[in-house]
C-alpha cells in the first residue's frame, strides 16, 4: 500500500465462525435425487454418442439398428429422428425439473468449508488473452469437445466422400461429386451444431439452471456456437455453389425448390437469413451499431422457418429440441412482458446514474445475483436492455430496484423523461425543476440469474467492480447483511470490495446500502473492507476527501403500482414444469393427429411441406398447450396476489411498507468508512491487491466475482491463474474466479 491511502484498511482474518442452519434430507429425496441424475447422464450420454457414431463407418450397423428398433410407431421414419435426437432433449428437460422442484431451497451448511479449499474446473481461468475472452479449464474441455467432433467428422466424412466416388468418372465430374458431397455432410454437422445453439440463449431455459449457468453467462456459449455454426453453413453453401458452377447449372440449383429431397431455395433464404445475423453480430458492427444488430437478429424466424423447409421433417428433428425449447421460453417471456409495471419511484444522482424502484409480487422468486430485462414505454417500443438488480430479495418484499449509468442515446431519454426537461443534458441536473407527477411504465422480463445465490457459498469474498458494475455488489452486500441480522444460511464472513471509478462523483453508490442501519454492528460478525480508485482525478475534489452529499431526485407517488408479473421461468418450479411436460404432451398429440388424419390418408410426402407443418405443430402446441398451463398460472397468481393486498394487479402501499428499510429513502452520502481505503490517480495494482489478501486470509476458498469491462476481467483472470499456479504457497487461498458481467 502507498501514501496515497486516506485510511489505513482494516482487512483482518475472520474472528466469527458462521452459524449454519441444519437441514436433513430424507433418504427417499436423496435416492431421487440421485435416481434422476443417473437417468439425465445416461439419455445425454447416449444423444452425444449417436452424434458422434453417426459420421463413422462402423456405425452403419448401429445405426441402422436403431432406426429399425424406433421405426415400427405409426411416425415411421420420422418418429425414428424425434426419439432419438429430439426426445433425448425435452427427456432431459423434464427430469431436470423434476430434479430442481425435488431438490428444495440450497443447504448452504453442506458447501465446502474454508478449511479444506480446492481447484474447481468452473472457477478456474486458463485462457485469459484470446479470442474467447476469459475461459475456464470446463468451458475449455468442452471446446475442445466441440473441436474434436468437429475434425473427427470432417474427416470421417471426407473418406466417406473419396470412397463413393467412382474412378472411371473425370476429373470434373469427380471433383463435383466431391464437393457436393462434403457440403452435405458438413451440413449435417452444421445441423447437430444447431442443435445445441439455441440451449444458451433460453433465458429461463430449465437445463441452464440445472448446472446453475445464467444466461447472461451462457450467451458466451451462443456466441461460439454461432460462429461455429455460421462458418459451417457458409462452407456448406460455398462448396455446392463452386460444385454447381463447375457443372453450369448455379441459377438453376439455386432456384430449385423440390418436393421430395432437398429443397434449394428455402435453403438459400435461410442462409442468407443467418449471414446477415452474424455480420451484424461481429464485435466491430455490434459495438458500432447495437441496435442494427439486434434487429438484424430477429431474422432467426427467417432462419429457422426456412432451415425447416429446406431439409424436410426427419433432419429438422435432429436440432429441433433445443429450438423447441427456446420457443416455449420466448412465448413465456412474451406472455410475461404484456404487463405493465409501473415505476415506483425514480432517483438521478449526481454521478450520472438513474435508479429505478419497481414493484414487483412479493412472492416472486430471485436472488441478489439476478438481472431483468426492461422496455420503457415512454422511450422505445421495441427496445429492450438488461440490468442488474441492485437490491437484495430481502430489502423489500414489493419492491427491486436497478442502477442505470447513463451513457447512450436510451439511457440520456431516460434521465430526461425523469427531469421531464428536453434542456437536461445541457443544464446540470441540481439545476432543473422537478415535476414529480411524472410517469414511466415498463414492460419487464425475469428477474433471471443463478439457481442458487453462488455469493453465499464463500466465506471469503472478493469483488472487483468497474464503474456502474457495482450494482449487483450492492445487492450482495445488502442480501448477506440482512441474512446475519436474520440468522438465515449464509457463509460470508469475509468480503473485500475493489471498485474503480472514472471520478469521485461516483462514489455516493456506495451509500445506498445502509450498512448499519440493515444489521446493526455488523462489524463484529462479517469484516467488510472497501478499497476505491479513482482512475482520473489526482486528489480529493473536497477537503479531507469528502465528495458532494447532494443528490437530484424526482420520486414517483407511490400510493400504488403495478406489479410485475411471475410468468418466469426461472419462477414457480412447478408451473414452470407443468408448461414444459403440458406443451411436450401436447406437441407429441399434435404430430399423432396429424400423421392418423392428414399425412398419412393424404399420402403427403412433400419434403418441404412436411418440414412446413412440424413447425406448425411446434407453434401450436406452445400457444395452445402450453398457453392453456399459462393462463391457469397467471389465474394462480392473481389469486396469490389478492391474498397479498392485490387488487387488480395493482398493490396498496401502507405505512409500513414505506417506513422500513426500503430503497424509497433519499440517500445520505457519508464520508468514507474507516475500512475504506480511497486512492487518486491509479488504478488497482491486483497482484499487490491479491498478495495482500493471501497473508490476511490464509488457506482458504476465496470466490472472486467481477463485474466490469472485458478489459478488467482479463486483468483479475490473469492474476488469478498466476497466483493459483506460481505464486501460491501452502498457506495462501485458492481464488475462484467467477464473472457477472453481461456481454451481447
Amino acid at each position: 500500500m502507498d501514501g496515497n491511502s486516506v485510511e489505513k484498511p482494516l482487512l483482518l482474518p475472520p474472528t466469527v465462525e458462521p452459524s449454519y442452519v441444519k437441514r436433513k434430507t430424507s433418504l427417499f429425496t436423496s435416492l431421487a435425487k440421485f435416481i434422476l441424475k443417473v437417468l439425465m447422464w445416461v439419455v445425454f450420454i447416449l444423444w452425444v454418442g449417436i452424434a458422434f457414431l453417426l459420421p463413422g463407418k462402423f456405425s452403419t450397423h448401429t445405426i441402422t439398428v436403431l432406426f429399425n428398433a424406433t421405426g415400427g410407431t405409426v411416425f415411421g421414419f420420422t418418429g425414428s429422428f424425434f426419439l432419438l435426437f429430439t426426445g433425448p432433449v425435452l427427456l432431459i428437460s423434464i427430469l431436470a425439473f423434476a430434479y430442481i422442484i425435488i431438490s428444495g431451497e440450497e443447504d448452504f451448511s453442506k458447501k465446502k468449508r474454508s478449511g479444506n479449499p480446492s481447484f474447481r474446473l468452473w472457477t478456474f481461468p486458463v485462457i485469459v488473452d484470446g479470442p474467447f475472452g476469459v475461459v475456464s479449464a470446463a468451458e475449455l474441455i468442452g471446446i475442445l469437445l466441440f473441436g474434436v467432433y468437429v475434425i473427427w467428422a470432417v474427416y470421417s466424412y471426407s473418406l466417406k466422400a473419396i470412397s463413393l466416388i467412382p474412378d472411371q468418372l473425370s476429373f470434373k465430374v469427380q471433383s463435383s461429386l466431391f464437393l457436393e458431397s462434403m457440403g452435405l455432410h458438413l451440413g449435417s454437422v452444421g445441423i447437430f451444431c444447431l442443435a445445441f445453439l439455441f440451449l444458451p440463449v433460453s433465458r429461463g431455459s430449465v437445463l441452464l439452471r440445472l448446472i446453475d449457468i445464467p444466461f447472461e453467462h451462457a450467451t458466451r456459449y451462443h456466441v461460439w456456437l454461432g460462429h461455429l455454426t455460421m462458418v459451417l453453413f457458409t462452407i456448406h453453401g460455398l462448396l455446392y455453389v463452386i460444385a454447381w458452377t463447375i457443372e453450369g447449372r448455379l441459377i438453376d440449383q439455386l432456384l430449385e425448390w423440390k418436393s421430395i429431397g432437398i429443397a434449394n431455395l428455402p435453403g438459400v433464404i435461410s442462409l442468407v437469413a443467418g449471414l446477415l445475423m452474424w455480420v451484424t453480430s461481429l464485435p466491430p458492427v455490434r459495438k458500432l451499431n447495437f441496435e442494427l444488430f439486434f434487429y438484424t437478429h430477429q431474422l432467426y424466424v427467417v432462419f429457422v422457418i426456412f432451415l425447416a423447409l429446406h431439409v424436410g421433417d426427419f433432419v429438422f428433428f435432429i436440432s429441433a429440441g433445443g429450438i423447441y425449447l427456446f420457443m416455449l421460453d420466448r412465448f413465456l417471456r412474451f406472455c410475461q412482458s404484456r404487463k405493465i409495471v409501473e415505476i415506483i419511484s425514480a432517483k438521478c444522482l449526481p454521478c450520472g446514474t438513474v435508479e429505478l424502484v419497481i414493484s414487483k409480487p412479493a412472492n416472486l422468486r430471485y436472488n441478489a445475483l439476478s438481472f431483468v430485462f426492461l422496455q420503457l414505454r415512454e422511450l422505445s417500443w421495441l427496445q429492450w436492455h438488461p440490468f442488474s438488480v441492485s437490491s437484495s430479495p430481502m430489502d423489500g418484499k414489493y419492491h427491486m430496484a436497478v442502477l442505470i449509468k447513463v451513457l447512450g442515446e436510451w439511457t440520456a431519454k431516460l434521465r430526461g423523461n425523469i427531469l421531464n426537461d428536453s434542456t437536461s443534458d445541457a443544464v446540470p441536473e441540481e439545476e432543473l425543476p422537478l415535476k414529480p407527477n411524472t410517469k414511466l411504465t415498463a414492460s419487464v422480463e425475469g428477474p433471471y440469474g443463478h439457481e442458487c445465490p453462488y455469493h453465499l457459498m464463500y466465506e471469503n469474498l472478493v469483488l472487483v467492480a468497474g464503474g456502474i458494475g457495482i450494482s449487483p455488489f450492492l445487492a450482495i452486500l445488502s442480501d448477506i447483511l440482512h441474512r446475519i441480522r436474520e440468522g438465515k444460511p449464509c457463509l460470508p464472513r469475509n468480503v473485500m470490495i475493489i471498485w474503480a471509478v472514472k471520478n469521485s462523483t461516483e462514489i455516493p453508490l456506495l451509500s445506498t446500502v445502509d450498512m448499519e442501519s440493515i444489521c446493526p454492528s455488523f462489524s463484529d460478525k462479517v469484516k467488510v473492507e472497501t478499497h476505491i480508485y479513482v482512475t482520473r482525478e489526482s486528489e480529493p475534489p473536497l477537503e479531507e476527501g469528502n465528495v458532494q452529499s447532494s443528490v437530484t431526485t424526482s420520486a414517483f407517488p407511490v400510493s400504488k403500482g403495478h406489479a410485475m408479473s411471475g410468468l418466469v421461468g426461472t419462477g414457480h418450479k412447478v408451473w414452470s414444469g407443468l408448461y414444459l411436460v403440458s406443451s411436450t404432451i401436447g406437441l407429441i398429440i399434435l404430430m399423432y393427429l396429424l400423421q392418423v388424419f392428414y399425412t398419412s390418408p393424404y399420402g403427403i410426402s412433400t419434403w418441404w411441406y412436411k418440414g412446413l407443418l412440424i413447425m406448425a405443430c411446434m407453434a401450436l402446441s406452445v400457444l395452445i398447450f402450453g398457453g392453456s398451463v399459462i393462463g391457469l398460472w397467471h389465474l394462480w397468481e392473481t389469486r396469490i396476489l389478492e391474498k397479498e393486498g392485490y387488487h387488480d394487479g395493482v398493490i396498496k402501499f401502507d405505512e409500513e411498507q414505506h417506513n422500513g428499510n426500503t430503497i424509497l429513502k433519499e440517500s445520505s452520502i457519508e464520508s468514507p468508512r474507516k475500512s475504506t481505503l480511497l486512492k487518486y490517480g491509479t488504478r488497482p495494482d491486483f497482484e499487490e491487491i491479491f498478495a495482500y489478501i493471501s497473508k490476511c486470509w490464509g488457506h482458504v476458498d476465496a470466490g472472486v466475482i467481477v463485474c466490469g469491462p472485458p478489459t478488467l476481467q482479463a486483468s483479475v483472470a490473469k492474476e488469478i491463474r498466476s497466483h493459483n499456479i506460481f505464486k501460491r504457497e501452502k498457506d495462501h487461498p485458492i481464488f475462484h474466479f467467477n464473472s457477472h458481467s453481461f456481454d451481447l
